[in-house]
């Protein structure tokens, strides 16, 4: 159960189509301001919930509440108070500043203040220049832009974002990601955002559910969900090895040496002596060097270890490594994979701050 307030709540949420369960969710809720992602593959569910949500459609089971009202899809206030950004932007043709305004038309705001409220949008999304040019010869990045601020403009108190960057080529993709996640940080909207990709989901998220054949497998602060798998199946997902278990020893100075196997580990922790743990470490947190070349550092983890396999993945390598029984990876450039010689069987020392590693108790 949750501590935080919630602006949105749904409870023992299911949905089927045709006798098939595609849906199954105890609990889902965001704070206000919040922006919370759903992640997973395709078919997982993320879309259908956010659909629920939105109030765009009826669940087999379950509630949801808005500011602790329960609400439907007959609500119509709980619907005016939000917006949605679909995967396709579609633009009528018009201006960009008229494809702005269409909503506020809709509802009836007065042309002043109509006017004044699309050129703020339009600013804040970066398009001033554009606010008169045809929305139909714009780029795509610039059309999602424009959906975007087709929503902000009706200053929602709920965003809804359903894979809004998908469509787009990976250059403009990245560019998108970083101002999407700056505008919404900005405008404090409380945003719910659907997305298969990992990367944009720890851009733009301060919280994130994991979603798998219609079901969460995780939940909570995106540090945390993406740097601690609690199965392998999560652990693969999220580029990780399978859940490292191990148990408290010692705890000096606020660092705790943590057993893992025969294999200590050493990490921040406030669990106590004694208990059982579950450890992790993101790929791109651990360095690894020459097994006859190692440089003076302040990290606390330095592990003699031998290569498992080499997974080249296009710019880097993802690169399996085990010290006595304590498997888990790193990610390294190709330019360093070369450097390294990095071979099967080979050994190397892989280092990691304590800092970096995440400690969570085992269930």
């Amino acid at each position: 159960m949750s501590d935080r307030t919630p602006l949105i709540l749904a409870e023992g949420i299911s949905q089927k189509y045709r006798r098939r369960t595609v849906l199954d969710v105890d609990r889902f809720d965001v704070a206000e301001g919040e922006t919370h992602a759903l992640l997973g593959p395709s078919g997982a569910g993320k879309s259908t919930l956010l659909r629920i949500v939105g109030l765009l459609e009826k669940p087999t089971t379950g509630r949801v509440t808005i500011e602790g009202r329960p609400v439907t899809h007959r609500s119509r206030p709980a619907r005016m108070m939000m917006a949605a950004v679909f995967q396709k932007p579609y633009l009528f043709n018009g201006t960009v500043a008229e494809n702005v305004a269409y909503g506020l038309k809709l509802r009836g705001v007065p042309s002043a203040e109509r006017d004044r409220r699309v050129r703020e949008t339009v600013s804040r999304v970066g398009l001033d220049e554009l606010a008169d040019a045809s929305a139909l010869t714009l780029s795509g990045g610039e059309a999602q832009r424009v959906a975007l601020a087709r929503a902000l403009v009706l200053d929602p108190r709920i965003l809804l974002l359903d894979e809004p960057l998908s469509y787009l080529d990976p250059l403009i993709k990245r560019q998108l990601v970083a101002e999407f996640s700056r505008i919404l940080h900005d405008s404090g909207v409380t945003t719910v955002y659907v997305t298969h990709d990992q990367d944009e989901a720890m851009v733009v998220a301060d919280r994130l559910s994991i979603m798998h054949e219609g079901c969460f497998v995780r939940s909570g602060p995106v540090d945390e969900v993406m740097g601690l798998p609690t199965n392998e199946w999560l652990a693969d997902f999220i580029g990780m090895e399978a859940p490292i278990f191990g148990r408290v020893a010692a705890i000096d100075e606020g660092v705790a040496r943590i057993d893992c196997g025969g294999v200590s580990v050493y990490a921040i922790t406030s669990l106590p002596v004694g208990s059982d743990v579950v450890v992790g470490v993101r790929p791109e947190d651990v360095t690894l060097f020459q097994s006859n070349g190692l440089p003076v550092s302040s990290a606390r983890n330095i592990l003699h270890c031998t290569v498992e396999a080499i997974e080249p993945r296009g710019a880097t390598a993802r690169i399996r490594v085990c010290s006595g029984a304590l498997p888990f990876a790193a990610s390294v450039s190709r330019a360093s994979a070369k450097e390294l010689q990095l071979e099967v069987g080979g050994e190397v020392i892989a280092m990691f701050k304590a800092t970096a590693v995440r400690v969570g108790a085992a269930s």
